[in-house]
């Protein structure tokens, strides 16, 4: 495990929708969520009262999905739980230099715009890598991977509290599998965002053990143990 201050880490959802995310935001009180078109997740505050928790169910609407990623805090009576998974934050060690000798070169390496959101959503259907709305690709920087014109491969940025940016939406066709698509990805993120003075981390299911395996390859450690959960609001 990796011992560190990284206070915002325990928070990353509502420290990114509080701060460089605040424009894609919606919020009630203390509780925020993000437009329906970037993303799925919700916040209250660390310590939510019971009013926090109804501003949320009233932002969301009756029967509306609530994910609350990685937050341990529990609803109240009456949300219905729609999924419980385990999983780790993991983060570059100390001060958050790459080591560039495990990072992967970036050859092939290219940005993803608006006008790659029909093909970027079509990727995401069929590699299943996680939450990926139409206008996800507004949270930060993507990129991506072209054979012969066709995009197999994308990575990029999503929650992103101060100081820190998470690496997401990693994800490769099947039929592209095994050629080192994500390693340089990853690689890349991983050095612009060190390059403007931030620290790279991501999020992982612990079932899925050749990304884990794939991550610390790449100089990524684990912070701490994670369960992200989802509930359905009243």
């Amino acid at each position: 495990m990796v011992n560190d201050d990284a206070l915002a880490l325990d928070d990353p959802v509502g420290q990114s929708l509080g701060g460089r995310h605040a424009h894609l935001a919606r919020r009630l009180g203390r509780a925020a969520t993000y437009l329906t078109e970037v993303a799925t997740f919700s916040s209250v505050s660390t310590a939510p009262d019971a009013a926090d928790w109804s501003d949320l169910a009233a932002l969301l609407g009756p029967g509306a999905f609530a994910d609350m990623f990685g937050s341990p805090a529990v609803p109240p009576p009456g949300w219905e739980p729609v999924f419980s998974l385990e999983g780790r934050q993991m983060i570059w060690p100390g001060g958050g230099v790459p080591d560039r000798s495990r990072v992967e070169p970036d050859t092939g390496v290219l940005e993803l715009g608006a006008e790659s959101v029909p093909e970027m959503l079509d990727l995401v259907a069929r590699a299943e890598p996680g939450p990926f709305r139409p206008r996800t690709h507004e949270l930060g920087t993507y990129l991506g991977v072209r054979i012969e014109g066709t995009l197999v491969a994308m990575a990029g940025e999503r929650l992103r509290p101060p100081g820190w940016t998470e690496i997401s939406a990693v994800c490769t066709a099947p039929e592209a599998r095994g050629r080192g698509h994500a390693a340089r990805l990853v690689g890349a993120l991983a050095a612009r965002i060190v390059a403007r003075g931030e620290r790279p981390f991501l999020h992982v299911a612990e079932t899925n053990t050749g990304a884990i395996a794939l991550y610390e390859r790449l100089g990524f450690r684990t912070r701490r143990q994670v369960t992200f959960r989802g509930f359905r609001t009243p």
